[in-house]
C-alpha cells in the first residue's frame, strides 16, 4: 500500500517525467547561475555578489509548470524579484537567451540582480524588484488593455500572471491595488504565491492564508488553495489518513518547516513528536524514506497538480484569481527550509554534488537539454508555442505644437492646463489616443471640461442618478477618464501601464495622471517603478507649494520640484505662464506620442511631470516677450528650460551693478517687483523664467560631464547661454521658488557666479499667500535684500 502511493502518478499524463527532467535542469541552472556570479568571477572589489538560490529554488516547480504546461505566447508575466535566476533559465532553455549570459549574473552588461524589462538582454515583461509593484503591474496591464479593447478593438486574448512571494502581501500596495475599481472583474488576471512561509530573516511564526484568502474573496476574487501533492492526498483517502492531514494542519509551521534539513530517521522524530497514536500508527507502514517523501509532498511543487489548478482558475473567466501554492524555499537544496536560508549560497562541494546528482559535469553544465529526449521535444514545441511575433510600432500620435491658448486676463496654469486639455480633446488625430486618470481628484485638478467632452471609463454602461449643470459623470466603455480610488500608488502603476500600451496591447496611448502635488510623494515608489520600467506618461502635480496657502502644511508640496528634477528619465517643467504650459505639455505628448527610444544621456526624459498652481497670473510680461523674440524663438527656449523675461542691459550698460533673479512658477510676480524695487536703487536686476528646470539641469550636467570624460573645461549649454545672454552671465544669481530653495541652488555654481537660493525650507500653514510668502522669504523685499546680499558676495 505505501509503495502505491509513492508512485501515484496519472496514468493520462505521460508528459510528467519530461516536465520532471525540464524542472530539474531549471532548478541546476537557475543555482550555478548564482554560484558562477559569486565563485567563478573575480569582482576585485571584496564585495559579495550574492544572490537568491532558495527563493529561486521555491519557485521552480511553479515555473516550470507554468511555462512548459500552460502559457501562451500572448500571456504576459511578472516574476518575483529573487527568481530571476529562474526566468533566465527558462528562457536559455527556451532559445531566448544566449549561454554566455548565464555566468554574467549582477555583472556590467549582463542579467540584472532583478527581472528588468529595459535592462536585461532576455524576455521580461515586467520589471520586478520593489517588492509589491512589479505584483501589481500585469493587474493595472490587464485594466489598460481592457480599457484598449474597448476603444481600438479586441486585441489577441492575453492572461496577465503575477508570480508573487508570499512576503510581498505585507506590502500595502498589494491591498490598494485589488481594492480599486478600476481593476474589478478581470478574469485574465492570475497571481500565483509562493507559499514557503519564509521571509528574509525567519521561518514565519503564524500562517496567514485564511486571512489574505478571505480579504482576496471579499475584494471580489476567485481564491484557491494548493496546499498538498497527489501522494499525500492519496494517503489521506487511505484508511487513518484523515488522522495525518490533521495532524499536518495543526503542526505549527516552524515545527513543519524544521522538517526538511533532517535526515530521514530524524524527520521521523521531528514529525511524530507529540503526534496522536493514530498518526504513529499509520506512519509505521512506511520506511523513513518513504515517510520523509510523502510528508514533504506540498502541492507547489506537483507539477502536474500546478497545471490542473492553473486550468482551474482559467474557467473562472468573470473575475481574477489568485492561488496559493504551498512551497519549500530553497526546494531540492541543502539549504531546504532553513530560516536563514534567503541569502545563503551553497558552497562549492555542494554544488558540485548537485551537479553529479543529475549526471551532469564541468564540460556539460551548461548544456541545453538533449533535443532527442522526450524533454528535449517538449521543450521544442513549448519553445515553438511560446515564440511571440514581433509587433510593428505603432505610428506617432501627430500631436500639434500648442493648441493657442489665449486669455486676456489672470489665469492659473492649473485652469489653463484644463482648457488647453480640453482643446486637444477637439483635435481628432490626438483625441482618441487620450486617456486620463486620477485619484479621485479629477474635477479639483481641473479635468471637469475634458471629462465633459469625452466621459468616463467603464466596462458597461452605467446609468447616472444625479445631473450636474457643471460635471456630465457619464460612464461607459467609451469613456476616456479612468477614475481611481484615492491611492496615489495606483495612480502611478496605472499610468506606468498605460504607458506600455504600445508594448503591451499594441496601441500607443497618450496617458495623463492628474494628483495633488504634495501627495506625488506617497505614490513616489511607484512613480519610480513606472519610470524605470520605461513607460512614458505626463503627470501633473497641481496645485502646489505653500501658494495652496489657506489649505494648510499637509496640502503644501516643498520637495516635488527636487524630485521633479533629479528622478531619472523624467522631465520637469514648472511654467507660470499659459502659453509657456501649452508649449510644453503639447510638447511632452507628442514625446510621449512619438515612441522614440530615449538617447543616452537624455535631457527630456521619457515621462513628464508639470507642477501647477492655483494662483492666477498676469500674462502680460510673458506677452511682451512674445512680441519682442517672436514665437519660434521664444518657444524654442521655453522648451528647453528658460529664458530671459527681463533684460535690464540698459541700466547695466550704465555700470550699474547687476544680478539674475531667477524664478520659476507661481513666484514670477513677487521677483518681477523686486527687480523694478531694485531698479529704483539703481541695480540692474535681469529678470529669468525657468520654465522646466529639470530639462535645464540634466543640459548642464550632460555638459559638465563632457568635460570630465574629455578633461575639458565644460562648456556652458545653450540654454544658459540665451537666458544669461552676454554680461548677465557674470551677475550673482538668485533663485526664487515655491519649493525646496536647494531645488534651484545649482544654477550660481552652473553659472560660476555668486547664488543666494530663496525658497521653502519648512512646513507651511494656513494663511494668506502674502503671509506664507513672508513666511518663507519669498515676498519681494526678500528677494530684493538677497540680491544686495549676492552683490555683497
Amino acid at each position: 500500500m505505501p509503495d502505491d502511493v509513492l508512485s501515484t502518478i496519472d496514468p493520462a499524463s505521460p508528459i510528467e517525467p519530461a516536465l520532471e527532467t525540464i524542472q530539474r535542469r531549471v532548478l541546476w541552472l537557475a543555482t550555478r547561475i548564482v554560484d558562477a556570479a559569486n565563485h567563478d568571477r573575480d569582482t576585485g572589489d571584496g564585495v559579495k555578489v550574492g544572490g537568491h538560490q532558495a527563493s529561486s529554488a521555491s519557485m521552480v516547480s511553479i515555473m516550470t509548470a507554468l511555462w512548459f504546461g500552460h502559457l501562451d505566447a500572448e500571456d504576459r508575466v511578472s516574476v518575483k524579484p529573487h527568481a530571476s535566476p529562474v526566468l533566465h533559465a527558462i528562457n536559455y532553455l527556451l532559445g531566448t537567451l544566449d549561454r554566455g549570459y548565464l555566468t554574467t549574473l549582477r555583472a556590467r552588461g549582463g542579467l540584472q540582480s532583478y527581472p528588468s524589462r529595459t535592462k536585461d538582454p532576455d524576455q521580461v515583461d515586467f520589471s520586478t524588484g520593489s517588492v509589491g509593484l512589479g505584483a501589481t503591474a500585469p493587474l493595472f496591464a490587464a485594466a489598460v488593455r481592457r480599457y484598449v479593447d474597448a476603444h481600438f478593438g479586441p486585441r489577441p486574448r492575453s492572461r496577465f500572471v503575477s508570480l508573487i512571494g508570499d512576503a510581498e502581501l505585507d506590502e500595502g500596495n498589494i491591498w490598494e491595488a485589488i481594492a480599486d475599481p478600476v481593476a474589478a472583474d478581470l478574469g485574465n488576471v492570475l497571481w500565483v504565491v509562493d507559499f514557503n512561509r519564509q521571509s528574509l530573516d525567519r521561518i514565519v511564526p503564524g500562517v496567514r492564508i485564511s486571512q489574505w484568502s478571505a480579504y482576496f474573496t471579499a475584494m471580489g476574487w476567485h481564491a484557491m488553495e494548493l496546499k498538498y501533492g497527489r501522494r499525500l492526498r492519496a494517503a489521506f483517502a487511505l484508511d487513518g489518513g484523515e488522522s495525518l492531514r490533521r495532524w499536518i494542519d495543526d503542526m505549527a509551521n516552524e515545527q513543519y518547516q524544521s522538517l526538511f534539513g533532517l535526515a530521514d530517521d530524524e524527520l521521523r522524530k521531528r514529525f511524530l513528536d507529540g503526534a496522536p497514536a493514530g498518526v504513529t500508527r499509520f506512519c509505521a507502514d512506511f520506511d523513513d524514506a518513504q515517510l520523509a517523501a510523502l510528508v514533504t509532498d506540498l502541492g507547489g511543487h506537483d507539477l502536474l497538480g500546478l497545471i490542473d489548478a492553473f486550468a482551474e482558475c482559467d474557467r473562472v473567466d468573470d473575475r481574477p484569481s489568485v492561488l496559493f501554492p504551498y512551497t519549500v524555499k530553497g526546494w531540492g537544496l541543502p539549504m531546504a527550509g532553513n530560516p536563514r536560508n534567503h541569502s545563503a549560497l551553497l558552497s562549492v562541494e555542494q554544488v558540485e554534488a548537485l551537479r553529479a546528482s543529475l549526471g551532469l559535469t564541468a564540460a556539460t553544465e551548461w548544456d541545453r537539454i538533449d533535443p532527442g529526449t522526450d524533454a528535449g521535444r517538449l521543450v521544442a514545441d513549448r519553445a515553438a508555442h511560446l515564440a511571440r511575433t514581433p509587433a510593428p510600432d505603432p505610428d506617432p500620435v501627430p500631436v500639434p505644437a500648442a493648441t493657442g491658448v489665449r486669455t486676456t486676463r489672470p489665469i492659473s496654469t492649473q485652469e489653463a492646463f484644463g482648457r488647453i486639455l480640453t482643446d486637444l480633446s477637439r483635435d481628432p488625430a490626438v483625441a482618441p489616443h487620450l486617456v486620463t486618470t486620477a485619484p479621485d481628484v479629477a474635477t479639483s485638478t481641473n479635468l471637469a471640461g475634458y471629462i465633459n467632452r469625452v466621459g468616463v471609463f467603464a466596462p458597461a454602461d452605467r446609468k447616472a442618478w444625479h445631473e450636474d449643470a457643471v460635471l456630465r459623470w457619464t460612464e461607459s466603455p467609451a469613456g476616456q477618464h479612468l477614475e481611481l480610488g484615492i491611492s496615489e500608488m495606483n495612480l502611478f502603476s496605472l499610468l506606468g501601464q498605460l504607458g506600455l500600451a504600445d508594448r503591451m496591447s499594441g496601441h500607443r496611448l497618450l496617458p495623463i495622471g492628474t494628483v495633488y502635488d504634495p501627495f506625488v510623494l506617497r505614490g513616489l515608489d511607484a512613480f519610480v517603478y513606472s519610470v524605470y520600467s520605461g513607460s512614458r506618461f505626463v503627470v501633473v502635480g497641481t496645485p502646489s507649494g505653500v501658494t495652496l496657502a489657506p489649505e494648510g502644511g499637509a496640502h503644501q508640496s516643498i520637495g516635488t520640484a527636487s524630485v521633479g528634477i533629479e528622478l531619472p528619465g523624467v522631465s520637469f517643467a514648472e511654467p507660470a505662464y499659459a502659453t509657456a504650459l501649452d508649449w510644453l505639455l503639447c510638447d511632452a505628448l507628442a514625446d510621449v506620442g512619438s515612441g522614440a527610444a530615449p538617447e543616452p544621456d537624455r535631457s527630456r526624459g521619457t515621462s513628464h511631470y508639470l507642477r501647477l498652481t492655483t494662483r492666477p497670473l498676469d500674462q502680460a510680461p510673458f506677452e511682451a516677450v512674445r512680441r519682442r523674440v517672436g514665437d519660434a524663438v521664444l518657444r524654442g527656449r521655453v522648451l528647453a528650460g528658460a529664458y530671459q523675461l527681463l533684460d535690464a542691459g540698459e541700466l547695466a550698460a550704465t555700470g550699474a551693478p547687476a544680478v539674475n533673479l531667477v524664478a520659476t512658477g507661481a513666484v514670477l510676480p513677487e521677483t518681477l517687483a523686486a527687480a523694478e524695487e531694485l531698479a529704483g536703487e539703481g541695480v540692474a536686476a535681469h529678470v529669468v523664467d525657468v520654465t522646466a528646470a529639470g530639462r535645464l539641469y540634466h543640459a548642464w550636467q550632460q555638459a559638465h560631464r563632457t568635460g570630465v570624460r574629455t578633461a575639458r573645461r565644460p562648456s556652458v549649454p545653450e540654454v544658459l547661454r540665451t537666458a544669461f545672454p552676454g554680461p548677465a552671465a557674470a551677475a550673482p544669481v538668485v533663485t526664487v521658488h515655491d519649493a525646496s530653495s536647494h531645488a534651484l541652488a545649482w544654477l550660481g555654481t552652473a553659472l560660476g557666479v555668486p547664488g543666494v537660493p530663496l525658497g521653502v525650507d519648512s512646513f507651511g500653514q494656513s494663511g494668506t499667500v502674502a503671509d506664507l510668502y513672508e513666511l518663507n522669504d519669498l515676498q519681494t523685499g526678500a528677494i530684493v535684500n538677497a540680491a544686495l546680499a549676492a552683490l555683497a558676495r
